[in-house]
């Protein structure tokens, strides 16, 4: 569990939620991240429902929390008229077994079997990582709760990187001037999801370069017609990988489309300063939305490549056999009329002619050596026997 007040461009970690429950314990103009693990929110539930009373005057309900818990959910945006709810999934940094008690309907208990493990995938190390878990938002005015799987590294990531914004250097001034702190500092809970959110859609972009190198090594070895490529099994879990990152991604693409959406049915702000954040929020979602667009694109490319490379791979061998077989027959043609000559020089006849010559065998032989050449020379000039690059 890691707890951070983040007040204009000071940002502060906590240890324990119950001190912040206190009245006057968290400035009025301030706001709190509150990022914990599956496990850890189910065990600190009632603490974070309190907390949440406290600050925000509004708790979960059941359904969200079941939603919070769940490992199986797919991205997606729901809210009430205190707080909205977003779950985006995220690459899997390892094999990580799902939660025992969620469901993909959303909702749990404890008495339920636990879901097995997502089965490792084959293939090059890049596809093994499509593997994806959710992490949760519920987004209050003054409270950003954020659940996470069980190893916590994109919440760890920001984290850092949000207590380096705002701390300070050895002469205890800021390493940033105020209005360099106050960009790299989020301004809002709305913000901070924003931001960790945009940290995750990267991760998928700094796939691209990976997958597209294994794919185009797959792509030459199948265009190649000297190489025999045998990896199918592997290509077909490309496949299939990269078919489960559009699903995924296009999830994706549906949740934030909906917030935005929700953003702009919200009443226009009187206050400037208010209108400004709106605009910088819409900003900021119009941005995770197009990288998300980015890595759909991308990925729809890479399909439409590997199914081009096999069909391609196909039409190779194919033509690879067409040349084969129009080698075969042209010798075919050579040899039928030296067969023919040999046939009927091997009739059970008396009187043959030039069989009883001494040298009617070199003249018939003579004869099979001139028709052969000139059949090569006439199908050399046809092209029928002219080697293809």
């Amino acid at each position: 569990m890691r707890i951070f007040e983040i007040n204009g461009s000071q940002v502060s970690e906590h240890s324990a939620l119950a001190p912040l429950a206190l009245p006057g314990a968290c400035a009025a103009s301030g706001y709190l991240w509150i990022s914990l693990t599956r496990d850890e929110f189910r065990a600190s539930l009632a603490e974070v429902q309190q907390i949440l009373q406290s600050l925000c005057l509004s708790q979960l309900v059941d359904l969200h929390v079941a939603d919070l818990l769940n490992d199986q959910l797919p991205s997606h945006y729901d809210y009430t008229s205190q707080y909205d709810v977003l779950v985006f999934r995220r690459l899997a940094s390892g094999p990580t077994a799902p939660a025992a008690n969620g469901n993909g309907n959303g909702n749990g208990s404890a008495g339920e079997a636990p879901l097995p493990t997502t089965p490792s995938r084959r293939g090059p190390p890049v596809l093994r990582r499509v593997d994806t878990r959710p992490v949760g938002f519920a987004l209050f005015d003054r409270v950003l709760l954020s659940v996470h799987p069980e190893d916590g590294a994109v919440r760890d990531a920001f984290a850092a990187r949000l207590l380096a914004a705002a701390s300070p250097d050895d002469q205890g001034a800021p390493a940033l001037d105020v209005r360099a702190i106050s960009a790299r500092v989020p301004t809002s809970t709305a913000d901070l999801m924003l931001r960790v959110i945009n940290q995750i859609v990267d991760r998928y972009l700094d796939m691209r370069r990976e997958l597209t190198r294994q794919l185009d090594h797959w792509q030459t070895e199948l265009i190649d017609p000297r190489s025999r490529f045998t990896n199918w099994s592997a290509l077909m879990e490309a496949r299939q990988s990269l078919h489960h990152l559009d699903e995924i991604c296009e999830d994706q693409r549906a949740a934030i489309q909906d917030w935005i959406d929700s953003l702009e049915t919200l009443p226009v702000p009187k206050n400037e300063a208010d209108k400004r954040e709106r605009e910088l929020i819409m900003v900021r979602s119009r941005d995770v939305l197009e990288h998300i667009e980015r890595v759909v694109h991308h990925v729809r490319r890479l399909e439409q490549n590997a199914e081009t490379a096999v069909q391609m791979h196909f039409s190779v061998q194919g033509h690879r056999a067409n040349d084969i077989m129009r080698v075969l027959t042209v010798l075919t043609a050579i040899f039928l009329p030296l067969n023919l000559i040999a046939g009927i020089f091997g009739m059970n006849f008396e009187f043959i002619p030039l069989v009883h010559k001494a040298d009617g065998f070199w003249i018939a032989m003579l004869a099979m050596l001139v028709i052969a050449l000139l059949l090569v020379v006439v199908f050399w000039r046809k092209r029928y026997l002219a080697r293809t690059r």
